[in-house]
């Protein structure tokens, strides 16, 4: 009987003890530089982009290639979903010729119809709905800066958006503390929030980003709205939400400021936090190289 693949989908729908094996194969590819194994030689990763992507593109080939093997990177505009062909029938097709595939969408359901049909591991590169693979970054930049994650306390400021929904996931996957300021009208799915609380998190809401990042040990936002689109309402509901110099002082001595990229400065934050010293952005950035290495080893074997 063939295995079900290890599909990478969001947190909370991998085991504790594989997201502890994928972080510490991570730090394990990331300190041995280039003079690594190479455990996907003659593998082959399908990556599909709905979007444009810096950072998932180019971190995910350079893992593939130092890992041994190859990414062929598809835009979904020339393949054959863009003419109706269901996303089952393309799961099964690039089943046939790829080793994984990795979706970057505006919708989690393409991403649940992907795994559906496919018979090898599916890796979530992004969803309207979450953000695993960043999380995977973020915590293991976190590792590196605190030695570890449990106990801290996190502040979200702005949207609810599907970046917050991965940092609650993570809450209950890494036990520490998380504060969520948001406008009540963008608040993160109140199921999220139920299922966090159900699951014992230190996980808390309030429409005050001030109270949020009050001795907060990590300070953590993301861009308005997407690239390339301009909502000026949500600006002006959202300028309070600014991490600025003002705010970032609130947080405990040694705060680290956090922001998946990329970033509309001087709009969810400020130049002079996102260069600062306590600024991890770029590390973070780094990271995505070194997670994803972790991932795609895993769901590989």
């Amino acid at each position: 009987m063939t295995a079900a693949p290890r599909h990478f989908a969001d947190l909370d729908q991998v085991p504790g003890d594989a997201l502890r094996t994928i972080l510490d194969r991570a730090h394990a590819y990331k300190r041995r530089g280039r003079d690594h194994e190479r455990p996907l030689a003659w593998r082959t990763l399908l990556m599909i982009f709905e979007n444009p992507s810096t950072r998932p593109r180019v971190s995910f080939e350079v893992a593939m290639y130092q890992l041994g093997g190859q990414a062929i990177t598809l835009a979904s505009h020339e393949l054959q979903l863009s003419r109706g062909e269901t996303t089952e029938d393309t799961a099964r097709v690039l089943s046939r010729y790829g080793d994984a595939i990795m979706l970057r969408t505006n919708s989690a359901r393409n991403l649940r119809d992907l795994m559906a049909g496919a018979s090898v591991p599916v890796i979530n590169g992004l969803t309207d709905a979450s953000h695993p693979c960043q999380l995977m970054a973020d915590i293991m930049t976190l590792e590196e800066a605190f030695g570890g994650v449990r106990g801290l306390t996190v502040a979200w400021t702005g949207d609810g958006n599907n970046m917050a929904v991965s940092w609650i996931h993570a809450a209950v996957c890494f036990s520490f503390t998380l504060r969520l300021a948001c406008p009540e009208s963008l608040a993160p799915p109140a199921d999220v929030l139920a299922w966090a609380r159900r699951q014992g998190a230190d996980v808390h809401l309030t429409d005050d980003p001030r109270a949020a990042v009050a001795g907060a040990d990590v300070v953590v936002t993301d861009t308005w709205v997407s690239m390339g689109t301009d909502e000026r309402d949500r600006h002006d509901l959202l300028q309070p939400y600014q991490v600025n110099e003002a705010l970032m002082a609130r947080a405990a001595d040694g705060a680290v400021f956090m922001h998946c990229l990329p970033a509309h400065r001087g709009e969810e934050v400020t130049d002079a936090v996102i260069d600062g010293p306590a600024s991890l952005v770029f590390d973070e950035a780094e990271n995505r190289l070194h997670a994803q290495k972790g991932i795609l080893d895993w769901c590989l074997g």
